[in-house]
């Protein structure tokens, strides 16, 4: 279940996975995850802008096919939802840092 999440249209490839665990500098790796959350988010973006596209062709009588409108809507809805989950485990990472005692 992991490998079509990875390979999916959210923007995190197998490719960008792999060059942030050969890294070896902290830094560096924060800055690479940094970069493919951002690239997941603009692409998680663009998903939303075209499923609004398709609804306005779609009320306006110009799409013919439902099918990719539902395709496409269900899609950025996952996409959101898989977003909205992952920043849940961080912020739940976070705390549990936060809370332990040196």
């Amino acid at each position: 279940m992991i490998q079509p999440i990875i390979n999916g249209s959210n923007g995190v490839s197998a490719g960008n996975v792999r060059a942030v665990k050969e890294t070896a500098g902290g830094t560096e790796i924060g800055k690479q995850f940094g970069d493919i959350l951002k690239e997941t988010l603009n692409n998680i973006g663009a998903d939303e802008k075209q499923v609004e596209q398709m609804n306005r062709l779609f009320t306006a009588g110009q799409m013919q096919d439902v099918h990719q409108l539902l395709i496409a809507s269900e899609k950025a809805s996952l996409n959101l939802e898989l977003t909205v989950q992952i920043r849940n485990k961080m912020i739940e990472a976070y705390q549990e840092i936060m809370r332990t005692q040196i």
